[in-house]
């Protein structure tokens, strides 16, 4: 959950919200985290990186519902935009055989990213650099498939970033997006969120206006789903185990995934703000969850 900034303020900003300073050595402290939990973070598992894999809504299994839709095909060429962690580059991987670069504006989650493939055993088939995408390090036409989760809301020059996706993608290449987008309702965000800490990190556009956005830069929409339901429930019981709820709480803490890092390891104490935010911002329709496809 993150990407793209405007000018090297803006991207300071942005990566300053995701895992501190560029001179912060999150990857350092994840894995000082890993062993106090008694894991090698050499050698980690899918269940092991859950809490620091995917940083957005529906988690794991979000990924595998687009993964689902996109009909993504083994082999394929495949660029995750805004790949945080690597958990959905590892994912396409692990699960379809695909070659996956990703890109983060974020230097600290590239880091991390590197090293969670490493640690299972996917660093030969997942790529990572720091890049902003609207900016893209890529040749004209050499991928299949552009993957993007959460990430267009960090984005100030998102015309700008479907202009670099177009160019990226082969003729018929399929783009996926897993997205926050603004609801009906205009009152203003409950603020921190996930992927901001004050107004000028956020970037949200209605579905409408996203739609009018990807078809002027040549995309032609194949299917959509809004799933903001089954994201509020997944925040919910999230929120629940973090610690919304002390019985929730207890149990989560005596679970096979206890003691390990998870969203807070990056965020801070003031992730179960956002956590909360999140929830009312979905709740009373301040901001939606879509998922689609659309085709170059």
């Amino acid at each position: 959950m993150s990407e793209s900034a405007a000018g090297n303020g803006a991207s300071i900003a942005v990566s300053h919200h995701y895992g501190g300073r560029q001179d912060e050595p999150l990857r350092l402290r994840l894995r000082a985290a890993y062993r106090a939990a008694g894991r090698d973070p050499d050698d980690l598992g899918p269940a092991e990186m859950a809490g620091i894999d995917q940083l957005h809504l529906g988690g794991r299994r979000a990924s595998l519902a687009l993964m689902a839709m996109g009909g993504i095909a083994p082999g394929d060429k495949v660029l995750d935009v805004g790949c945080g962690t690597g958990g959905a580059s590892r994912l396409l991987a692990a699960e379809l055989g695909c070659s996956v670069a990703g890109v983060d504006i974020t230097a600290n989650f590239i880091a991390v990213a590197r090293w969670l493939s490493d640690a299972c055993g996917l660093g030969g088939v997942t790529h990572f650099a720091c890049a902003d995408a609207a900016r893209l390090p890529l040749a004209d036409g050499s991928v299949d498939v552009v993957w993007c989760q959460h990430a267009l809301l960090n984005m100030p020059e998102p015309e700008r970033v479907m202009a670099q996706w177009h160019r990226v993608l082969v003729p018929g290449g399929k783009l996926l997006l897993h997205e926050v987008v603004s609801g009906g309702n205009p009152a203003p965000l409950a603020l921190p969120v996930p992927w901001a800490s004050g107004e000028s990190h956020s970037h949200l556009a209605s579905l409408d206006r996203l739609n009018e956005r990807l078809a002027a830069a040549g995309f032609r929409a194949q299917q959509q789903h809004d799933v903001s339901a089954e994201a509020l429930a997944w925040r919910a019981h999230h929120g629940r185990r973090e610690g919304d709820d002390p019985v929730a709480r207890a149990a989560a803490s005596t679970g096979s995934g206890a003691g390990l890092p998870g969203p807070e390891a990056i965020f801070g104490e003031a992730f179960k703000t956002m956590g909360r935010h999140l929830k009312a911002n979905l709740a009373d329709d301040r901001v939606r969850v879509i998922q689609g496809l659309w085709r170059r």
